[in-house]
């Protein structure tokens, strides 16, 4: 990453977010933030894909969504992301405002199974799941609808904590046979699902 002032938000935005689940024993409005070495590794995945439109699934503090962002910058593509938390869409609001590359993420307040039924078939080259993983299951058949073929899902949290609950998922990802599938243990653990042509 060669923008400081982008670099110094993230860090403080990183910060903030660690310090603010020390104190909250909330798991909803936590801000669950991913590792930094997990957005370096987004931002490089979005680059190395060549990703244009991108779709990410809970936003919270805006932290992933900016270095995936990071990425898009550099492919000239932008960052769809929908975050159901009011309090959280306007923290991110904030964040992305102060961030400079504002004008390159969407940012949606709706519960992802409402937003992804109007999203395009075959419309998505890089998806970014981080949301509450049980769920998961109930848009699946969504998200392999508007995911393209040749392109990349990632799903946070795959490694830790509780990654049986991605069990379902995995093993529906898997049984389609339209995927190939790789864990990368890099932070909380990245799911990677390639669509296959």
């Amino acid at each position: 990453m060669t923008n400081e002032h982008l670099k110094e938000l993230l860090e403080s935005i990183y910060r903030s977010g660690q310090e603010h689940d020390s104190q909250d024993g909330n798991h909803g409005t936590r801000m669950l933030n991913i590792t930094p070495d997990t957005g370096k590794f987004l931002a490089i995945l979005v680059q190395s894909c060549g990703a244009r439109d991108i779709l990410e699934i809970g936003t919270s503090n805006g932290y992933s969504t900016l270095w995936l962002a990071d990425g898009a910058s550099r492919t000239g593509g932008r960052v769809r992301t929908v975050e159901v938390s009011e309090s959280k869409y306007r923290i991110a609001a904030e964040n992305f405002r102060r961030s400079g590359i504002g004008d390159s993420i969407e940012l949606i307040l709706e519960d992802i199974r409402s937003y992804i039924t109007k999203v395009e078939d075959g419309s998505i080259d890089f998806l970014f799941l981080d949301s509450e993983r049980p769920q998961y299951m109930d848009f699946w058949e969504e998200l392999d609808r508007v995911l393209k073929k040749d392109c990349l899902m990632v799903v946070d949290n795959a490694l830790s904590p509780k990654p049986e609950e991605l069990n379902d998922f995995i093993a529906a990802i898997e049984n389609s046979k339209r995927y190939s599938t790789q864990i990368i243990d890099i932070g909380k653990g990245e799911l990677l699902a390639l669509k296959l042509r």
